[in-house]
């Protein structure tokens, strides 16, 4: 399965916060569904409505990616 990439810039990784300010880096597959990069993590506690891109500025919902954008 393939990860989305930022409309902004291209990568396919993101970060998302939990209430206490702490980060966990995180992709979102087509399916729109994010998920912890390393597998010995869990996404429970975070705000997984809001991803912030790795790469630059751009910030929004998991389903604001479009599945068709990704490159070959």
């Amino acid at each position: 399965m393939r990860n989305l990439p930022c409309p902004q810039c291209d990568i396919h990784r993101f970060h998302v916060k939990n209430q206490e300010g702490k980060f966990l880096v995180v992709t979102v597959n087509e399916n729109y569904e994010v998920v912890a990069v390393h597998a010995e993590e869990s996404t429970d506690g975070y705000d997984l409505s809001i991803i912030y891109c790795l790469g630059c500025s751009w910030q929004g919902s998991p389903k604001s990616l479009r599945a068709g954008r990704h490159r070959h």
